[in-house]
């Protein structure tokens, strides 16, 4: 066996035989055909020899939402697009799977500051009182809304908003872009701590000195400024 899968083998076959051609999802679904498997049981041989199929895109714990109380990002007010208030936050958890820990992210639309905050493990409760203990700390001004995606960890919001007066937001399943700025910051976060970073061993004055590096590098988004800067001039201009 040369170990090629369904795209590969789709891809080559026009090229080795120009008058064949085959898709890849029917491939697949010959695969997974029960008659065909009765007959001989080819899954075992693909990468990942899952007993049933599972389609790219599509997995369980997405195929129904599963947040009550969701507010889809389209019913977001667009004035939140345009950057001018303060109080518009992003939020979103990083985990490695080689770590029970991660980091929580949040980050002011408007002036880019981060908060990071160490997370024991990946549960709902965990990031709930990660985002109410951090941004209670603020004034009522600071803190407006938060926009985040639809894992699980983020099933208990309404208790977040409860406490802080926030209103939520949900990106659009496998849209992560919706929430550019977090992604962003997860990006300049991934420079210190790359992908399959182990979290448990991170000490939280490790975290505590990223989120200062990050709060205190000028932006030129920011016109040179830091977010520190920004976050704490706005703050104080707002009543």
């Amino acid at each position: 066996m040369i170990g090629w899968s369904p795209e590969q083998i789709a891809g080559r076959l026009p090229i080795d035989h120009s008058s064949l051609s085959i898709s890849h999802e029917a491939i697949y679904q010959y695969l997974y055909d029960r008659t065909s498997r009765r007959q001989q049981d080819l899954v075992p041989y693909l990468a990942r020899a899952h007993k049933r199929r599972q389609l790219k895109g599509h997995r369980h714990t997405h195929r129904s939402l599963h947040i009550p109380g969701r507010t889809a990002i389209t019913k977001r007010p667009s004035h939140i697009l345009k950057r001018t208030q303060l109080g518009h936050w992003e939020a979103d958890a990083v985990f490695a799977r080689q770590s029970v820990s991660g980091l929580q992210v949040i980050v002011e639309r408007k002036t880019r500051f981060t908060k990071l905050i160490k997370l024991k493990e990946r549960s709902a409760r965990r990031v709930r009182s990660a985002l109410t203990r951090t941004l209670s700390r603020y004034p009522s001004s600071a803190r407006r809304t938060i926009t985040c995606d639809n894992g699980s960890e983020n099933v208990l919001h309404q208790q977040v908003n409860m406490v802080l007066g926030t209103r939520s937001y949900f990106c659009t399943p496998f849209h992560s872009w919706e929430k550019g700025t977090v992604e962003n910051t997860i990006g300049l976060l991934r420079r210190v701590f790359p992908k399959k970073t182990n979290f448990d061993g991170v000490s939280p004055t490790a975290i505590t000195s990223l989120e200062d590096r990050l709060n205190n590098r000028p932006r030129k988004v920011l016109h040179y400024k830091t977010p520190s800067e920004e976050f704490n001039r706005c703050v104080a201009l707002t009543p």
